[in-house]
């Protein structure tokens, strides 16, 4: 288990509910945790692989609905249950305060923040 990150961040926050709420509508309320929190590194750790992984899905799921049918039930079957778990997943241990890092991605978000 991390450390528990239980300061308050600029946004007036605590850390750890700020970076859980980074994953909260994906990509969207990932930028705008980055946008407007300036300080805390691990705020913008977690609003920064947000960004980076739904926006990866995003793409994921546009570039498959160009192919019709197969596409689409790759999307269902695949895509959307991976997403959710892993959206929880994510959800879960930012606000555990653990600056939980997914393969690829989270070195990524690490090394832009």
């Amino acid at each position: 288990m991390g450390v528990f990150h239980s300061e308050k961040t600029s946004t007036g926050l605590d850390a750890n509910v700020a970076a859980a709420l980074s994953y909260l509508v994906g990509f969207v309320t990932g930028i705008i945790f980055l946008l407007v929190e300036k300080e805390n590194k691990f705020v913008r750790f977690h609003a920064m692989q947000s960004t980076l992984v739904f926006a990866g899905i995003v793409a994921i799921d546009i570039l498959l609905q160009i192919l019709p049918i197969l596409g689409a039930l790759v999307v269902v079957a695949v895509v959307i249950p991976c997403s959710a778990i892993l959206w929880l997943l994510l959800m879960y241990k930012a606000y555990q305060g653990e600056e939980f890092k997914l393969p690829l991605v989270g070195q990524m978000a690490a090394d832009r923040i």
